[in-house]
C-alpha cells in the first residue's frame, strides 16, 4: 500500500456549502506540518469509514514532473524529504541479497560484474476502487411443523432495499463479504408441490412407469437368486429351498415394501411447506488498475508496480469519482481521466457505495551490468526497493528449486 512520504501535506477538502444560489462546492485547503500532529480522523487518507460516514474527500500533493527524470536520484515530490539517492554500492548490495534467496543462481555476476548505467524511471499507478452493495431475493422453503409463523398478518413485507443493515455493513473496500438475511413478514405456509399435500409420493421402483398422482400396491420382483422357481438347483440333481424369497419365488420391493408409497422427500411426510424470502447481500470491491511506464521500465510486469509502495499524489474519495486535476501535469489529467474511464461495469441488482481513486508514483531504478560483451538489466522497485530480474546470466537449474523452496519455507 502507498504511503504519502511529505514533510507538508496540502489537503483540499471538498465539500457542498451553500455559496449563493448555485450551491457551488467549496474547497477548503488546510496545510498540515508534520511536526504538528496528524490530520483529523475524517480527513486521513487512510481511515476506514463505515457507510454511514463516507465523506467525499480529496487528499492531493505537489507532484513530479510526469516521467521526469533526475539524474543521481530517484524522483519525488516537491517539498517532500530528500530520500537518499541510490548508489553503484547499494545497488550492487540489493541484487545480491536478491540472488541469495534463490538456491540454483550463482552470486559471481552480482558481485563481479561492472555497473555500466544507472536511469531512473518513474512510474505511475492508477486505481479506481468502487465499492458496491448487490442485493439479490431468494426464496427459502422447509417443511412446516406447525405453530406460529411470520406472515403478512403481523405487518407488510419489506422490500429489499428497505432493509436496514447498518448493523451488517463492513468496513469500505473490503474484496467480499456475504450475509444473508430473512425479510421479515415475507413466511407463508403453502401446500407441498411434490405430494400434491399428500405427505406421500409413488415408488420410484416399483412404480416408476404410474401415471402421475396413482400408484399399485404389492408390486412383486422375481427373485434372482433361484431365478422365480423358490428353489436352488445343485450340481448333485438336488433341490433346496430359496432362502432369499423363502420358496416364494418373488420379493417385495426393497424401497417401500409392495406399499406403492414412500415419504415425500421435499415436505418429509408433512404435507405443507413453510416459504420464506430470503436476501442475499454481497458487498465488493470492483477494481479498475492502469501503469504508466517510462520506456526504460516497460519490460517489467504490471504485478510488480502494483505490488509496490509509492508515494501518493492524489488520494480521492466519492460517491462516484471523477477525474484527477493536476494544474501542472495535463499527461496526469489524461492519465487520471482514462484510469475513470475504465470504471469497471457495476451489475444491474447494485448500487455504488463509494469510489476512490488514487495516482501514486513508483521510483524505480534501471541498473545494467556489463562484462565483456554480456549485459543484463534489474530493476530497484518502489519505497522498499524491491530487486526485479528477469534475465539473470547465471541461472543453473536442474528442476529441484521447487522443492528447494518448500524446503526453505
Amino acid at each position: 500500500m502507498e504511503q504519502p512520504l511529505l514533510s507538508s501535506r496540502m489537503i483540499f477538502l471538498h465539500t457542498r456549502l451553500p455559496l449563493g444560489r448555485r450551491g457551488e462546492m467549496a474547497v477548503l485547503p488546510v496545510r498540515w506540518e508534520d511536526g504538528l500532529g496528524a490530520p483529523p480522523a475524517g480527513v486521513r487518507g487512510g481511515h476506514q469509514r463505515r457507510g454511514d460516514q463516507v465523506s467525499a474527500v480529496v487528499l492531493r500533493v505537489i507532484l513530479p514532473p510526469f516521467h521526469s527524470r533526475r539524474p543521481g536520484q530517484l524522483a519525488a515530490p516537491v517539498g517532500s524529504r530528500p530520500r537518499p539517492i541510490l548508489d553503484e554500492v547499494e545497488a550492487r548490495h540489493l541484487l545480491i541479497d536478491h540472488v541469495g534467496h534463490h538456491w540454483c543462481w550463482g552470486s559471481q555476476p552480482a558481485r563481479t560484474w561492472k555497473i555500466s548505467a544507472m536511469e531512473d524511471c518513474n512510474v505511475y499507478v492508477g486505481t479506481l476502487e468502487t465499492f458496491i452493495e448487490e442485493r439479490e431475493a431468494m426464496r427459502e422453503i422447509e417443511p412446516y411443523q406447525g405453530g406460529k409463523f411470520d406472515g403478512r398478518d403481523r405487518g407488510p413485507e419489506l422490500g429489499i432495499w428497505e432493509l436496514d443493515l447498518r448493523a451488517e455493513f463492513p468496513l469500505l473496500y473490503v474484496p467480499q463479504k456475504e450475509t444473508k438475511i430473512k425479510i421479515p413478514h415475507s413466511e407463508v405456509v403453502e401446500k407441498c408441490s411434490g405430494c400434491e399435500g399428500r405427505g406421500q409420493v409413488a415408488c420410484g421402483t416399483c412404480n416408476k412407469s404410474q401415471e402421475p398422482g396413482s400408484y399399485k400396491r404389492n408390486q412383486m420382483f422375481q427373485c434372482l437368486p433361484c431365478y422365480g422357481r423358490g428353489l436352488i438347483a445343485h450340481k448333485d440333481g438336488s433341490d433346496t429351498l430359496c432362502t432369499n424369497c423363502s420358496g416364494k419365488g418373488s420379493i417385495p420391493c426393497a424401497t417401500c415394501g409392495s406399499r406403492g408409497l414412500i415419504e415425500c422427500q421435499t415436505c418429509q411426510g408433512r404435507g405443507s411447506l413453510l416459504a420464506r424470502t430470503i436476501a442475499l447481500v454481497r458487498w465488493r470491491t470492483l477494481s479498475t488498475r492502469k501503469v504508466s511506464a517510462a520506456s526504460g521500465a516497460a519490460s517489467v510486469p504490471e504485478e510488480v508496480f502494483h505490488r509496490a509502495q509509492g508515494v501518493q499524489l492524489c488520494n480521492t474519495q466519492a460517491h462516484q469519482c471523477s477525474p484527477a486535476y493536476f494544474p501542472d501535469s495535463y499527461s496526469l489529467n489524461k492519465f487520471s481521466s482514462e484510469v475513470v474511464a475504465g470504471r469497471c461495469p457495476v451489475p444491474p441488482a447494485a448500487r455504488i457505495i463509494c469510489e476512490r481513486h488514487v495516482v501514486s508514483v513508483i521510483p524505480v531504478t534501471r541498473v545494467t551490468m556489463a562484462h565483456r560483451r554480456q549485459a543484463f538489466s534489474f530493476y530497484v522497485v518502489g519505497l522498499s526497493r524491491e530487486v526485479f530480474v528477469r534475465d539473470y546470466p547465471s541461472r543453473f537449474c536442474w528442476g529441484l528449486c521447487c522443492c528447494l523452496e518448500w524446503l526453505k519455507m
